[in-house]
């Protein structure tokens, strides 16, 4: 079972002058909020997933249900102002019933992060809806907890492209090649400005954690070590995730 690197770090006791055993304080602090983001189809649910599990973790999900979701695909008028409130509002109650304080002995991983909402809706909405919908956005982002930890998941948007059709959600084959791109740049914009939290950047379109074990445990050492600022991780020798 993999366990955090700081929870192996604490040597034996240490004898001081005066007598009093004092135990080595771990090396680092481990992340206790962690957030995995990045395009659709990435992997961020299944690499959530794993870190849940391995990390014995509070596992915190995203919107899987929008009901406005497919008239979007299908681009029907108004239907993207919907999906996006809709989002926005599902995803600030869930961060908002989060209890950091009840959890405040145990990791939470979510597969997503509260800013993602922001992304898209930029991408989707015209002028005017995206006034109003900035007015609720600036007040629910003041009430959400900031993750301690952001992994950004990357890929090339062939690659996306494949994991859509190997997922093979029948309104997911309407995400246009041009979309995909779009919304690619998009993360690739956010995250090159994002300093609220400590952020690791994957690129997965060179590496498989889901069929390839090797690169599963890699990625689970590199976690198990401090993130400070922004800082990549690309093991080398990786198997390519198509």
């Amino acid at each position: 079972m993999w366990v955090w690197h700081s929870e192996l770090s604490i040597g034996e006791p240490e004898l001081r002058p005066t007598g009093r055993v004092m135990a080595k304080p771990p090396k680092f602090e481990p992340p206790r909020f962690i957030a995995i983001e990045g395009p659709i189809r990435v992997g961020k649910t299944s690499l959530a997933d794993i870190l849940a599990q391995a990390m014995n973790a509070a596992r915190l999900r995203d919107i899987e249900d929008n009901p406005f979701l497919e008239s979007f695909y299908e681009d029907k008028p108004g239907a993207a102002f919907k999906a996006q409130m809709y989002f926005l509002l599902h995803r600030y109650q869930k961060l908002l019933a989060l209890d950091l304080a009840a959890h405040s002995g145990r990791t939470i991983v979510s597969d997503f992060m509260f800013e993602k909402d922001k992304i898209f809706a930029y991408l989707n909405l015209g002028n005017a809806e995206l006034q109003l919908y900035e007015e609720y956005f600036a007040r629910f982002a003041e009430q959400v907890p900031v993750p301690d930890l952001v992994v950004y998941l990357q890929a090339k948007p062939e690659t996306l492209r494949k994991r859509i059709g190997k997922k093979n959600l029948p309104m997911e084959h309407q995400i246009s090649d041009e979309y995909l791109e779009e919304v690619g740049k998009a993360y690739e914009h956010f995250f090159f400005h994002y300093q609220r939290s400590n952020l690791l950047v994957i690129d997965t379109s060179e590496i498989d954690f889901i069929d390839r074990n090797e690169d599963l445990q890699k990625l689970l050492r590199r976690l198990s070590e401090p993130v400070e600022g922004t800082q990549y991780f690309l093991p080398l020798g990786s198997a390519s995730a198509d």
